[in-house]
C-alpha cells in the first residue's frame, strides 16, 4: 500500500515500507514476527489503534466493511478469543475484531459525529455492517466486554 509522507499529507511515489523494520524502529529494538506469536505463551494481547490498524493490519483503511484483514492479525485474534485470554483493542483496531470474531462487541467511540468532535463515526456503521454490535464510549473510558 502507499506510504504517506504525513508533513504534507499526499502519497510519496516510489516508496515502500517494511512493517517489521518500522517497528523495529519505534520500538528501539529487537521484535517478532506475528506468526511467531503462540497464545500458550502471553497472558493478552494488545492491537494499537491509528491509521497502520486500518492500513497494515488489514485492508479497512481502502476497502472498509470488505475489507481483509492480514492471516496473522485473523490467527492471533482467534486463538486469543478461543482460548478466553484479554485481547485489547485501541482506536481503529476494534474493526478488526469486529472482521474475525461474529458477534463480538466492540466500541470506537460515539455513533454520530457531533459537529466534528468524532470524524470517524461511520465506522460504527461498518462494525455493524459486519455483524458485530457497537457500544458506545467516551474515549476516556475503557469498555471490558467479558
Amino acid at each position: 500500500m502507499h506510504v504517506i509522507d504525513h508533513g504534507k499529507g499526499q502519497p510519496v511515489e516510489n516508496e515502500s515500507r517494511n512493517v517489521l523494520s518500522e517497528s523495529a524502529r519505534i520500538a528501539r529494538g529487537s521484535i517478532t514476527d506475528l506468526a511467531k506469536l503462540n497464545v500458550s505463551n502471553h497472558d493478552a494481547v494488545i492491537f494499537p489503534g491509528g491509521f497502520g490498524a486500518a492500513k497494515n493490519l488489514s485492508t479497512f483503511a481502502i476497502d472498509g466493511k470488505d475489507c481483509k484483514v492480514n492471516k496473522e492479525v485473523e490467527r492471533v485474534l482467534k486463538d486469543f478469543h478461543d482460548a478466553g485470554k484479554p485481547i485489547g483493542l485501541c482506536c481503529i483496531s476494534p474493526v478488526l475484531a469486529a472482521k474475525v470474531l461474529p458477534g463480538v462487541d466492540v466500541t470506537v467511540g460515539h455513533e454520530e459525529e457531533e459537529g466534528g468532535k468524532w470524524p470517524y463515526a461511520g465506522t460504527t456503521q461498518a462494525i455493524t455492517a459486519l455483524g458485530a454490535k457497537h457500544t458506545v464510549k467516551e474515549v476516556t473510558i475503557s469498555y471490558l466486554n467479558s
